[in-house]
């Protein structure tokens, strides 16, 4: 197996949040237009909580640490 590029890897999810934000919409009405809003809502959320996360690379595993907001 290729040696995995970590940096590399949630740089690319933060680029594809930058595209999911840049990208158009497409001439959609009434639902389907809710449908491809709310999903491109969920997948920018979803690629910049990889982005922005902390990793830690292990013998066994890639781990992942997200924010989950502000600690008190």
């Amino acid at each position: 197996m290729a040696e995995f590029d970590v940096d590399a890897f949630v740089a690319r999810f933060a680029a594809r949040a930058k595209a999911v934000q840049e990208r158009g919409i497409p001439p959609l009405e009434g639902d389907a237009r809710r449908i491809f809003l709310a999903s491109a809502q969920q997948d920018f959320t979803d690629y910049s909580l990889v982005a922005d996360a902390e990793w830690e690379l292990t013998p066994d595993a890639l781990v992942l640490r997200f924010p989950l907001g502000t600690a008190d």
